[in-house]
């Protein structure tokens, strides 16, 4: 599966609604209302690269009220098992 990250922008009064039209979109895992610089963040997973542009410009983009979108394209997921393995390998435990 390839998962895609998308921030959105979205006009105040509309989040309530772009959220829920975004969520009901084939492809989107799930929708987050967020604080800072954008107001919305999409999950997205496909199986094919070119399934990404259906998804994020021809269904998410024109969904009406939103204002802007940034999307970052995930090359490697981590649980927080993983990270605890990470960060521990290479540890002397003499020191």
């Amino acid at each position: 599966m390839i998962t895609a990250i998308v921030s959105i922008t979205v006009q105040p009064d509309r989040i309530p609604e772009v959220a829920q039209a975004i969520a009901d979109l084939d492809g989107v895992r799930r929708v987050y209302s967020v604080t800072g610089d954008v107001d919305l963040i999409a999950v997205v997973s496909v199986r094919r690269h070119e399934d990404l542009a259906e998804v994020i410009a021809d269904r998410i983009g024109k969904v009406e009220g939103i204002l802007d979108t940034a999307t970052n394209i995930a090359f490697a997921e981590y649980a927080s098992r993983d990270l605890g393995e990470g960060f521990s390998l290479g540890e002397n435990p003499e020191l």
